[in-house]
């Protein structure tokens, strides 16, 4: 019986000695017996006398709050956990084999090298949890005997899918994880870490991919069907067979040879402004008429999901305009007025931002990968207001490896989570600048200033 394939509960995925459909017997577990194995397991971890490790193989604990403990390496096969609450839980190298995890609560639990073959995930939170090098592909049924033991079938073996459909994976982890044949329908992995995952055959119909790293994943044979990939890096991974039809793909960073794979195309992708009936030189004339009048003439610019790769727009006003998801690869912004400009999203990889005016703009997640930004303004914008707020460049989460930002000013820009691998900040000025769990591996910080920046858990940056 398949977990994946319909509304049969996950304990299905196992069967009892009596009869293949039968569901296992699980004894409920007490708070006082849960403390007691706690506190041997910990004994265990630590190599003290009298520990062992911990094991809820076939138990019941449903609903139970695990939130905060160590249980790297603990038993959980078979186990029902429905519901269960395990934030921040350490479950590094644990088996969870065929356990049932519906609507269970993982937020920020540590899953690194962790068992979930055949794991019923339907349902759960998984936000910000790290998964790396995790095992989520396809189980087999299994059989209870009647010491406790659980064991293959003895003449076939039936595959059981790993089954993440409905489930909440925001900001996880999943690099290098094997999920090959895993069932990941209708699944929310917006902005998760995907590098080099193994994710053969694995079913992503209508999953929502944004934002997500997936250089060198191996998608071979995916269903990608219906899925939302804005934005997803997809350099580097193997595309061979997979299934792109009605996939939402504006803004997906792609392999030049992919970008026009017969696969990639049956996805839906950017259109540019002559395919979508649009004349770009009336659209820019209407939006500095919007901006010199404060709105009262003309009409706002907006060129999101467009595809204006190579486009010149040296010198442009495009303040305020929306370019969200566009692709403007290898792009002429010289000199372009975008401050407050929404570009979430969007791909610039290699174009030039020289001298541009970005205060207040949003990239949010966008690809900036070798683009030239010498000079450019990405400092904040007053807000005209009682209060006078000063609104910031925002630059979550985007990825500006190799990008030259020599001169540029980022004073007070958010930084946050960023890449920034190999990328030129000589002589920035990055005052104050939220830059907390940036990747700043290899760059030229000659001379910049970095008075008040925030540099918590950055990667590469000696304090």
């Amino acid at each position: 019986m398949d977990c994946g394939g319909g509304p049969a509960p996950a304990e299905a995925c196992m069967s009892m000695s009596s009869g293949r459909n039968a569901e296992p017997e699980r004894s409920r577990m007490s708070q006082t017996e849960l403390l007691a194995i706690i506190g041997k397991h910990r004994a265990f971890l630590t190599k003290q006398p009298g520990g062992v490790r911990a094991s809820f193989k076939l138990r019941d604990l449903s609903h139970m709050d695990l939130s905060g403990l160590n249980l790297a390496e603990a038993d959980f096969s078979g186990a029902k956990l429905f519901g269960a609450r395990m934030v921040d839980c350490i479950l590094t190298g644990a088996s969870l084999y065929a356990a049932d995890l519906r609507l269970a609560n993982l937020e920020r639990s540590d899953l690194r090298r962790a068992d979930l073959r055949g794991a019923c995930l339907r349902g759960a939170v998984l936000n910000q949890a790290s998964m790396a090098e995790a095992d989520l592909r396809e189980g087999t049924i299994m059989h209870v005997r009647k010491d406790g033991s659980i064991t293959p079938h003895e003449f076939d073996d039936v595959p059981v899918q790993t089954e993440l459909s409905c489930a909440t994976v925001v900001g996880a982890d999943l690099s290098r994880a094997k999920l090959s044949n895993t069932f990941l329908v209708q699944s929310d992995l917006t902005d998760c870490i995907m590098r080099g995952a193994k994710m053969a055959r694995a079913n992503l119909t209508n999953t929502n991919l944004t934002g997500c790293d997936l250089k060198g994943a191996d998608l071979t044979g995916a269903n990608l069907t219906g899925a939302k990939l804005h934005g997803a890096d997809l350099s580097g991974a193997e595309l061979g067979l997979a299934r792109f039809a009605g996939a939402l793909m504006m803004g997906t960073i792609l392999d030049d040879n992919a970008r026009r794979a017969e696969e990639v195309l049956e996805g839906i992708h950017a259109p540019t402004p002559e395919d979508a009936g649009l004349d770009l030189s009336a659209m820019l004339v209407l939006h500095t008429e919007w901006v010199e009048t404060g709105g009262r003439e003309g009409a706002r610019a907006d060129l999101s999901s467009l595809d204006l790769s190579g486009v010149d727009l040296a010198g442009a006003n495009l303040s305020a305009a929306l370019l969200h998801c566009a692709c403007l690869r290898k792009a002429s912004l010289v000199g372009t007025s975008l401050p407050m400009a929404d570009l979430s999203l969007a791909d610039l990889r290699d174009a030039d931002l020289s001298r541009a005016d970005l205060r207040g703009a949003s990239l949010e997640r966008a690809t900036l990968n070798g683009a030239l930004l010498v000079r450019a303004d990405l400092g904040p914008v007053l807000i005209q207001s009682s209060t006078g707020r000063l609104w910031s460049a925002n630059l979550h989460r985007a990825r500006l490896d190799g990008a030259n930002l020599t001169g540029a000013m980022l004073k007070r820009a958010v930084l946050s989570q960023s890449s920034l691998v190999g990328a030129v900040l000589k002589d920035a000025e990055l005052s104050d600048a939220k830059m907390a769990g940036a990747d700043l591996r290899d760059v030229d910080l000659a001379e910049a200033d970095l008075d008040g920046a925030d540099l918590a858990d950055a990667v590469g940056m000696v304090h």
